[in-house]
């Protein structure tokens, strides 16, 4: 089940209002610059992310584009997040964006460029398939408060559920509850590939255990889909470097994992990036909720051996509100 349908209900949604956090708008203090090879494409890109104007959020700048991270300009793509205006693409966005939302930049312009400048797509390279690199950039530059064009500082909202709320479909769904603080809970269920099989793992995602428990956790792979993905012109950067990857018979080929439950965490810091594209103006992206997921596959489509974790369209989705 894709989350991009249950984002855009959320934000449609008149079960969501925005409040105050009782804390302004934070940016960077300063210019964050790094470079590396990309999971899909194989090129090498390079970011550089820039302190923004308070109320600007966060946005990328590709050829003199700008191009928000909103949940407005994502567009159908294999197994990343991809946002898309004019023509011009910026694929893999979701662990920088994990990473800024779970540090607590608000607002940032992100310039992205490939080596070849006539591409009209780019990737944010995938360094060791964790959120890490971009987590100790940010720790290194640290953070300011963040100001208008007129030099005033602003206000940081968050957006309140005031009902649960879910989405479902067969047996994957997403549940969120009103909360006071927010709270993840993912799991994730490979049957056919027993070394993964069922997964859960719960965190509050916004506070400390982010760096220390998700932030680290590496993109994952399973071995006998590989062919099958190169097939298609995907992971052409894609190494034991740069994933962890798993056989439905041998197990894990490039062991030892960080966790024993790497492969959830890291559906969590792909979850929380994706719920990232909900913020506005610069405010806070993630929901003031309880969100609980199970074989939701985020952006992206999710291998087949997951035996259900696959994208489908918003209209097989099954919508609902409770009390």
């Amino acid at each position: 089940m894709r989350l991009s349908a249950a984002i855009n209900s959320f934000k449609s949604s008149n079960l969501i209002s925005w409040k105050t956090t009782g804390k302004l708008q934070q940016t960077l203090a300063g210019c964050i610059e790094l470079s590396g090879k990309t999971l899909h494409s194989g090129k090498v890109s390079k970011v550089k992310i820039w302190p923004g104007f308070a109320g600007e959020g966060r946005y990328f700048e590709f050829h003199s584009n700008l191009i928000p991270a909103s949940i407005d300009f994502v567009r159908e793509s294999l197994l990343c997040t991809t946002l898309c205006k004019d023509g011009y693409k910026i694929r893999t966005v979701e662990h920088l964006l994990s990473a800024l939302e779970a540090k607590g930049i608000d607002n940032c312009r992100i310039q992205i460029q490939s080596l070849d400048s006539e591409d009209t797509e780019v990737e944010v390279p995938i360094f060791d398939g964790s959120a890490n690199a971009w987590v100790e950039a940010i720790e290194q530059v640290g953070r300011k408060e963040a100001l208008d064009r007129c030099g005033n500082n602003v206000e940081k909202l968050a957006p309140y559920l005031s009902e649960p709320f879910y989405v479902s479909r067969n047996d994957s769904f997403m549940v969120a509850f009103p909360a006071s603080k927010v709270h993840i809970s993912c799991g994730i269920d490979f049957p056919k590939v027993p070394a993964i099989g069922c997964q859960w793992f719960s965190s509050a995602a916004l506070d400390d255990s982010y760096e220390k428990h998700i932030a680290c956790s590496r993109t994952f792979c399973i071995y006998e889909e590989v062919e099958h993905m190169c097939s298609m012109g995907l992971i052409k950067g894609g190494s034991l470097d740069n994933a962890i990857v798993c056989s439905a018979i041998r197990g894990w080929l490039n062991p030892p994992l960080r966790f024993p439950d790497e492969p959830c965490r890291h559906k969590v810091l792909d979850l929380i990036g994706d719920l990232s594209l909900f913020a506005r103006s610069g405010s806070r992206g993630i929901p003031m909720a309880r969100v609980i997921s199970f074989k939701v596959s985020a952006l992206s489509l999710s291998p087949s051996l997951s035996r259900g974790e696959r994208s489908i369209e918003s209209s097989q989705i099954e919508y609902k509100n409770f009390s």
